[in-house]
């Protein structure tokens, strides 16, 4: 018999911490097993990790964004890269999270240290492909990813 999660002060700070340590700035604690149908997890984010815009092409890949802990910056895009809309996502604020259908170019910035946001999508795990991440943005590990989070974060000033 599984045993129920709780997302909970003791995991956020636990992803709080992992998250810092990490070098991506960011650690996914999944409540699913990889083969199960939809996935669900928490991922706790720092500030300094940079999530590149992307999209997810297959059909069936919306995906629920829903923050618990902190503030997150949304970005969404067209198809040549221009700004369409961004929203803060904030714990308990006015906006606490999106709905994104599949094919909608989307950036996440951090905007709030040790912040936890749980996401929903179906499953299988598959990385991103071919023509999801956006070819006018830096990939992650790019020399230019300092200017353009620079940029992604003061649309948010």
């Amino acid at each position: 018999m599984s045993t129920p999660s709780f997302l909970d002060a003791t995991l956020f700070a636990e992803l709080a911490d992992k998250a810092m340590a990490s070098p991506r700035g960011r650690v996914h604690h999944n409540f699913h097993q990889m083969d199960e149908p939809c996935h669900r997890l928490a991922v706790g984010l720092q500030p300094s990790t940079y999530i590149a815009p992307h999209r997810h092409l297959s059909a069936d890949k919306a995906e629920t964004l829903l923050v618990l802990k902190g503030r997150l910056g949304l970005l969404v895009f067209d198809e040549a890269g221009q700004l369409l809309t961004q929203r803060v996502l904030q714990a308990g604020g006015e906006c606490s999270g999106v709905d994104l259908p599949a094919g909608v170019f989307h950036g996440l910035v951090v905007l709030e240290a040790d912040s936890v946001m749980f996401e929903c999508k179906a499953g299988p795990y598959r990385p991103v492909g071919d023509g999801e991440l956006a070819d006018w943005a830096p990939r992650e590990g790019d020399a230019e990813v300092p200017a353009y989070q620079a940029w992604m974060r003061a649309q948010f000033d």
